[in-house]
């Protein structure tokens, strides 16, 4: 491990993944140790044109005595190297390897017994599909996805017929950039230099995005279209998304109060087909990024994650420690750590 950007406690290493068609490939593991550790850690995968920045969410865990740790995948953020096409993958089993790496790292070397693996937006979706795909190897205890990726954000005509036709537009011509992004809606409500709370690194998180390809389109495609033929995940998997969703292309202030990338419909729709232990829980106000939502908000989901995590992975808060051994024990000292945090 070396150094992160963001500085102590928060620490990196570089996965070799070998080389692609634009030369070598790399992706990033953050981590960030519990000053108390349980033996439970949590891997964080970020969305599309994201990377790990909210340290915050790191602060919860590692506060419970969950070691902390952040993939930043191939392509994004930490581990885009020069003349790489941003944020770009031809399948998203692509990022198994990064995964798998991540997991050994996390359960082989450093010695985890529970590993929780969280997901935000495309990150949802690609842990989704790792975790169907290396269930007989009990790499996961439990999913908490944030926002999933499950299907586009568009009418019907346009998500199935248009999509189709990118599609095969992708498998012949895979860096073609298609005429529409996400626009800036997102973005402005959430950094600081316009209508949200929060900085991040606007090179590796613009707020127009980067140019969505017809490839990537067709990555998407395929891996929404095995969600909802049904996966297969055996462990408990916590679903968190907004109770609305906003479709405007310019900004209003309804746009700090749902999300504003996906339609949450989408979300609530398919998650039974997940597998047989899902939890769906939905928060008013939320954003896309539902961390980065309001402060009163994301207590909330913060409560939510806790209260799941204790109630199926058997992950309650970490009993406080005393200063001092007493000089006596006394009945009374047996209530330690009684109290709970939701």
């Amino acid at each position: 491990m070396e150094p992160d950007v963001l500085g102590p406690p928060y620490e990196r290493q570089t996965i070799d993944l070998g080389t692609d068609d634009e030369g070598p490939v790399v992706a990033t593991l953050v981590r960030r140790r519990a000053e108390r550790p349980t033996g439970r850690a949590v891997l964080y995968v970020h969305g599309f044109v994201d990377y790990f920045f909210q340290t915050h969410v790191a602060d919860f865990f590692a506060e419970r005595g969950w070691d902390f740790y952040a993939l930043d995948l191939r392509k994004y953020g930490r581990s885009l190297l020069p003349g790489q096409t941003p944020n770009f993958c031809h399948d998203l089993s692509d990022y198994f390897p990064e995964l798998d790496a991540a997991a050994k790292t996390i359960r082989e070397d450093d010695g985890h017994d529970t590993l929780l693996a969280m997901g935000h937006s495309t990150g949802g979706l690609i842990i989704s599909l790792w975790a169907h795909a290396r269930r007989e190897a009990g790499l996961v205890d439990g999913l908490f996805l944030n926002s999933p990726f499950f299907d586009i954000n568009a009418p019907w005509l346009v998500r199935r017929p248009l999509a189709a036709a990118v599609s095969r537009l992708g498998r012949r011509a895979p860096h073609r950039i298609l005429p529409f992004g996400l626009g800036t809606v997102y973005g402005e409500s959430l950094h600081a230099d316009h209508r949200g709370e929060w900085r991040y690194d606007l090179a590796w998180k613009p707020l127009a995005g980067f140019p969505v390809r017809a490839g990537w389109i067709n990555a998407i495609r395929a891996g929404q279209r095995q969600l909802r033929a049904g996966l297969d995940i055996q462990v408990p998997v916590l679903l968190a998304c907004s109770t609305r969703s906003y479709r405007g292309t310019k900004w209003h202030e309804s746009a700090t109060l749902a999300d504003a990338v996906l339609d949450v419909e989408h979300m609530v729709r398919w998650a039974p087909r997940l597998g047989p232990h899902v939890t769906l829980a939905r928060f008013d106000g939320g954003l896309h990024d539902l961390t980065l939502s309001s402060p009163a908000v994301r207590e909330k989901v913060f409560t939510e994650a806790g209260r799941w995590a204790e109630g199926f992975l058997g992950a309650g808060p970490t009993p406080e420690q005393p200063t001092a051994a007493p000089a006596a024990r006394r009945p009374t000292d047996d209530r330690a750590g009684a109290t709970a945090e939701g």
